[in-house]
C-alpha cells in the first residue's frame, strides 16, 4: 500500500505536487524557451549580416576585380545574380547592360589604405579602349562628392591631357593641382567611380588582358 504503482513511480519526486498532481517545472521549459530565442535571433541576425556585408562590400559576388578596381558586368543584364539586383535597387544606381558600358569602383589605394577625401592622389596609367569614360570622387553613396564650388569633382575623357604614350596623369586632390586635376573636398571614406561607355571591355572576353590606372597616395592633410 507504500508503495507507488503505474507510470507515477518514474516521475521526479520535484515534479509531483503534495495533491498528487503533476507540476510544470517552469525554469527547464523557460531555459529551452530562451535557447531557442536566442538560436533564432543568431541565425536571422547572421543571414542579414551575411546579405548586408555581401551588398556593402565592394568585392562580392559577380565581381570582377582589376588592380584597385571592381566591377560587376552582369549587374545591369538579366543574368545578374540577386546580391546584384539588391545592390542596384538599394543604392538606386544605374545599372548598364554589357552593350552599353561598365562601371568600376575602387575604396583603396595602391597600399591598400583607405581612400580619403582629405587626401591627395595619382591616378596614372593607360585607360582601356572606349568611346567616352568618365571618372568622379564619390561619397559612400556613391554620389559625386560635394565640394561646394562651381567646379565638379569629376572629369570625362575628352577633357584630360595625355601623355606621348597615350597614358594619363591624374591628381585627385582639394589643393589646385598642375594638369588633369580631379577635385576633392572634406573628410571621411571616399572612392573613385570609374566608367567607360561603349567598350570592348564590357564582353566576358575583353577583360581577360585589361589594365586599369593604379591610385598612388601622395599624402594627407594633418
Amino acid at each position: 500500500m507504500g508503495k507507488s504503482i503505474g507510470p507515477l513511480a518514474t516521475r521526479p519526486r520535484a515534479a509531483i505536487s503534495p495533491g498528487g498532481n503533476f507540476s510544470c517545472p517552469w525554469p527547464f521549459m523557460l531555459k529551452n524557451a530562451l535557447l531557442t530565442l536566442l538560436s533564432l535571433a543568431i541565425a536571422i541576425g547572421g543571414g542579414g549580416g551575411s546579405v548586408w556585408y555581401a551588398l556593402k562590400i565592394q568585392d562580392g559576388v559577380g565581381a570582377i576585380r582589376i588592380g584597385q578596381w571592381t566591377a560587376f558586368p552582369d549587374i545591369g543584364t538579366p543574368s545578374a545574380d540577386p546580391y546584384s539586383k539588391a545592390r542596384v535597387a538599394r543604392e538606386g544606381v544605374l545599372a548598364l547592360g554589357r552593350a552599353e558600358g561598365l562601371s568600376f569602383v575602387a575604396e583603396r589605394d595602391a597600399s591598400g589604405g583607405e581612400l580619403k577625401r582629405e587626401c591627395t592622389y595619382t591616378i596614372e596609367g593607360g585607360f582601356p579602349t572606349a568611346r567616352f569614360w568618365t571618372l568622379y570622387a564619390a561619397d559612400q553613396s556613391l554620389g559625386v562628392v560635394e565640394t561646394g564650388k562651381p567646379r565638379l569633382a569629376a572629369l570625362q575623357s575628352y577633357g584630360v591631357l595625355r601623355q606621348p604614350d597615350n597614358s594619363v596623369i591624374i591628381s585627385a586632390s582639394h589643393h589646385p593641382m598642375p594638369g588633369n586635376w580631379l577635385l576633392t573636398d572634406g573628410f571621411g571614406r571616399m572612392y573613385f567611380v570609374l566608367t567607360f561607355y561603349d567598350t570592348p571591355i564590357a564582353s566576358s572576353t575583353g577583360l581577360s588582358d585589361v589594365s586599369l590606372p593604379r591610385i598612388v597616395k601622395v599624402g594627407c592633410d594633418a
